[in-house]
């Protein structure tokens, strides 16, 4: 068979698959009232373990660790909400929800202009031009500096912001992207990172600075310290800091060790959507997989099956495996790390 056709087995099944699970369970019908739910209910328990930190409740680990999880959860919410799959007649709750889970996740994209870098991820995954991956260091071999920048938006892509647009110049003299995509790619690009990418990100570069001043101060007496008035500020900003900004810091390097290691990049034959990813379940990235709700079980699944609810990706996933598994689909291939994420050996 043709690539395309184990495609369309593989997502004529795994449809089936879904409709028998809500045959069995029609509560599941009602994907709006549960995306809305676990929306309310994530926002909610983030809250309460602020305010548990707050009053000194909980310890600071408990409380990054609680709310990398719940971010987690709405990552994958602002994934669906990306693909209109909650609210899509109701403009005014559908961008709501929109806006409140990408403010308490400020490190990443604002999901209006990520909405074009990810349309144009599933119609180009793992080319040159998928700014989408590139941007989470797909593509690049493993060293200190990718280990560095995994979760990094801001410093991480003006590292390599002259690479990609060289390379989306030479896709546009090629003829394999249209000029007019490739402008509107690099304005969402940018634009998606203003204001509260970059000002979060800033927020932490100034704290774990004034942190690793204080280190050398106190250990070496090096006479290195913040002024006065940004440790004030810094003070000021603890409770956003603690709360959101590194609980998201988790979850972003998280998120983008296992996205970045799961899509191919560079050799994968366009629209060949078998090539695109693998399914990452192998024991050892657990701890990363808990912080992004285990994304990298089921996103293979999503490239297969666009518009469904990440809800009913986890709890269909086995069959969805199976299926996967039978028509070519990689599991667990470690190689990519050595590849540096290409598809084939080098």
């Amino acid at each position: 068979m043709t690539h395309q056709q184990k495609t369309n087995i593989i997502k004529k099944e795994i449809i089936a698959s879904y409709k028998t699970l809500k045959a069995k369970y029609p509560v599941l019908r009602y994907q709006n009232f549960i995306g809305f739910s676990i929306f309310i209910s994530c926002l909610l328990f983030s809250a309460g373990l602020g305010y548990l930190w707050y009053v000194d409740m909980i310890p600071a680990w408990a409380l990054i660790l609680g709310n990398a999880f719940l971010f987690g959860v709405l990552h994958e919410l602002e994934h669906d909400l990306i693909h209109f799959i909650y609210f899509k007649n109701n403009r005014i709750v559908h961008n709501i929800m929109l806006l409140f889970v990408w403010l308490v996740r400020p490190l990443t994209l604002n999901p209006w202009f990520r909405r074009v870098l990810h349309y144009h991820h599933h119609k180009f995954s793992g080319t040159p031009h998928d700014v989408e991956e590139r941007g989470v260091t797909n593509g690049e071999k493993w060293s200190l500096k990718r280990l560095l920048f995994t979760p990094d938006l801001v410093i991480g892509n003006l590292l390599r912001v002259v690479g990609l647009f060289s390379d989306i110049k030479r896709e546009v003299d090629k003829g394999n992207l249209k000029f007019q995509t490739a402008k509107k790619l690099k304005l969402s690009g940018v634009f998606g990172l203003i204001p509260f990418t970059i000002l979060s990100h800033v927020i932490l570069y100034v704290f774990f600075t004034d942190i690793f001043l204080d280190f050398l101060h106190d250990k070496y007496q090096l006479n290195w310290v913040m002024p006065d008035a940004i440790k004030n500020i810094l003070t000021w900003c603890n409770p956003i800091i603690y709360i959101v900004l590194l609980p998201n810091l988790l979850r972003q390097f998280c998120l983008h060790f296992i996205t970045s290691n799961l899509h191919y990049f560079g050799d994968v034959e366009q629209g060949n959507v078998i090539e695109q990813t693998q399914v990452l379940t192998v024991w050892w990235t657990y701890p990363f997989q808990l912080f992004c709700f285990f994304f990298g079980w089921t996103h293979a699944i999503h490239h297969f099956v666009v518009n469904e609810t990440f809800y009913i990706r986890h709890i269909a996933h086995k069959k969805a495996h199976e299926i996967m598994r039978k028509h070519g689909v990689r599991f667990n291939d470690l190689g990519t790390f050595r590849r540096a994420n290409r598809y084939h050996e080098i």
